[in-house]
């Protein structure tokens, strides 16, 4: 695997942007966006909950990342609770399309 630490402290930026891309082009193509963004929205608070405890506990410390905090938790991690169910759905979507079942 190539070392991407060369993105210094973007590095972590850098991967949300890249595979949110990902995501928004799988989500598009699947005709999407409208209803993962609902989903998205829906799930924030709680995925806001559950970060900001986690990050205060010390779960896990962030090193490579631009140091820009919003509402308390970086910058990078509001753009992974979009990213990281975006990509989930945007492989769903495209796997099984929009059928009733």
């Amino acid at each position: 695997m190539p070392d991407i630490g060369v993105f210094g402290r973007y590095t972590y930026l850098a991967t949300e942007v890249f595979w949110g891309a990902i995501a928004f082009a799988l989500l598009r193509r699947a005709g999407a966006l409208r209803k993962a963004a609902v989903t998205i929205l829906a799930l924030y608070p709680l995925a806001y909950a559950w970060d900001r405890y986690t990050l205060e506990v010390g779960v896990f410390d962030i090193r490579m990342r631009t140091g820009i905090d919003v509402a308390g938790i970086p910058l990078e991690e509001h753009l992974f609770m979009a990213v990281v169910p975006g990509l989930v759905l945007g492989v769903h979507e495209t796997i099984f399309g929009s059928g009733d079942e």
